[in-house]
């Protein structure tokens, strides 16, 4: 007991005492690509796709290639500061594209592969994009509107060869120089990204950041990945959620490490095939990955060198990290950020992990939980989670849109949206979003607490827990359940879940209505969209 209070003194102390020292002028492609491109033999990327077709890239291949996109851009008049949408896959060029286009100056849009035409034409119209980089594959969603992309001046295609309208981004890189030469000299306050929320209760909201917040995610990494100079990470993101910011590009190039890229759907047994083949030192998945990878047999997973495990995107229920840790000797370290954010909370190394926490705040913010006047709860009461001030990597604002942006502010407070109480050492439990908890007989139930324990259980894979009508109780909890292949999902199971809930967490929580379903609705970056189960 000793030993932990001295480490958790520790930890504070450095919270404390730990200061950002965010440079005026900050680049992340000259500052950080170029620099590591001097040793021409430095790996940057090791891609793979489904069919097992695979391409190594150094730093100084990725100095060449983005220095190319960012003259390509500018001798078509793409101007600092001007958007342009990357709508590409988990391919090498996505880096190449990003870095370049940040080269340039433009504020860049990362875009998921699986955008409906409606989604692409909300983003263009919001964001006034000049330009869509996409690959053959996504030119057709993007024609099915291109009578609505008033501002749009620029199609790039990786491949347009067949596609009308469209110009080959490869060739025109392919002629352009090399010499370094383009590029626009960023301030670290310049805008950089805007990325667009997933829209788990509305439209998607413009998430702008700064190069600053390209520079922060290098924290991201040095304190939760805990990726080391020569490390492999292997984040298993997908390209247009800001959770690629933070393990599949600008994190752990800026530690030094070496990006493990897969193109390919999820595949529970191939993934553990790809860790044990692909020996990553340092793995990060989201829950839903985990989940379905400890319902796999484990015993026979070769991970040599792998070090750290890490999640986030959801709070990672305790029963997987037990059975990970179980299996493989490591305890999954989860971690709480935000699209509008870099890592803010989370189980670092080396600190002691409380199964099914968020953990600690990362060093650099001051995180609280506070009620409606602004003010720190108490242990145990449950509140708003809030990150005091503007720390570097805080987003800049909800972009064209003032009043969403000032709706998120309690005076000195950024205020998440999220709900959780502390414990008396500090670590942060989280309850759901502040539209997720669930008011039965006066009772507050977070829906998180209700999903775990029921996917706790054997059978389950997967649960989502929302209000539904009562006249007595106001509200009731009801789950969502997803059953394991095979499992006959019928009443008898429901009341198994129900006493199995009873005997996991407080009575009162155990879900009174339970249906069966084949999938839960998901936003495009997998997160449960429970505003839909709730309708």
């Amino acid at each position: 007991m000793r030993a932990l209070e001295e480490r958790l003194d520790a930890y504070r102390r450095s919270v404390e005492t730990f200061r950002y020292e965010l440079p005026d002028r900050f680049n992340f492609g000259r500052d950080v690509v170029d620099r590591l491109a001097r040793d021409p033999s430095r790996p940057a990327l090791l891609w793979r796709d489904a069919h097992g077709a695979e391409r190594r890239l150094t730093f100084a291949d990725m100095a060449r290639g983005s220095d190319r996109v960012a003259h390509v851009f500018q001798a078509l008049g793409i101007r600092p500061g001007q958007p342009v949408i990357v709508m590409l896959p988990r391919v090498p060029e996505w880096q190449i594209v990003l870095v370049g286009a940040l080269k340039a100056g433009a504020l860049v849009i990362p875009s998921s592969t699986i955008l409906r035409p409606k989604d692409i034409a909300y983003r263009a119209a919001h964001s006034g994009a000049v330009a869509i980089v996409t690959t053959r594959d996504q030119t057709a969603a993007v024609d099915a509107v291109r009578a609505e992309l008033a501002d749009v001046r620029h199609f790039l295609a990786l491949d347009a060869e067949r596609a009308v309208g469209w110009s080959d981004l490869l060739a025109a890189v392919e002629a352009a120089p090399e010499d370094g030469g383009a590029g626009h000299a960023t301030r670290a306050s310049d805008p950089a990204l805007v990325y667009y929320t997933s829209g788990t209760t509305g439209p998607p909201k413009a998430v702008l950041h700064d190069h600053g917040y390209t520079y922060a995610q290098r924290y991201t990494t040095r304190f939760w990945h805990g990726a080391r100079d020569g490390d492999r990470l292997w984040t298993t993101s997908d390209t247009g959620w800001a959770k690629a910011a933070y393990g599949v590009i600008f994190g752990p190039w800026s530690a030094g490490a070496e990006v493990f890229l897969f193109h390919g759907r999820f595949d529970a047994r191939r993934e553990l095939a790809l860790l044990a083949d692909v020996a990553p030192h340092v793995f990060c998945a989201p829950p839903t990955e985990f989940r379905l990878l400890v319902k796999e047999d484990l015993r026979a997973l070769g991970a040599s060198r792998l070090r750290e495990c890490v999640s986030a995107g959801e709070p990672l229920n305790p029963e997987v990290i037990r059975a990970w840790r179980e299996a493989t000797g490591i305890t999954i370290r989860d971690g709480y950020g935000q699209t509008e954010t870099i890592l803010m909370v989370g189980n670092l190394p080396g600190m002691p992990v409380r199964p099914g926490s968020m953990g600690l705040p990362v060093p650099g913010h001051r995180i609280e939980v506070i009620d409606d006047a602004g003010k720190g709860m108490p242990p145990g009461e449950v509140g708003d989670i809030a990150v005091h001030g503007r720390p570097p990597g805080l987003f800049v604002g909800y972009w064209r849109d003032s009043a969403a942006t000032q709706a998120c502010r309690r005076g000195e407070w950024y205020v998440t949206g999220d709900r959780a109480y502390r414990d008396e050492d500090g670590y942060f439990w989280f309850v759901g979003r502040a539209d997720d908890v669930i008011i039965s007989a006066g009772y507050r139930i977070g829906p998180f607490e209700v999903e775990s324990a029921l996917v706790e259980h054997p059978d389950v894979v997967e649960a989502a827990a929302v209000a539904a009508p009562d006249p007595d109780r106001g509200s009731i909890v009801k789950a969502y359940v997803v059953v394991r292949d095979g499992v006959c999902a019928d009443d008898d199971l429901a009341r198994r879940l129900q006493d199995h809930v009873k005997q996991t967490t407080a009575p009162y929580k155990y879900p009174r209505a339970i249906e069966f379903v084949e999938a839960l609705p998901k936003t495009v970056s997998g997160k449960i969209r429970r505003v839909d189960l709730r309708g």
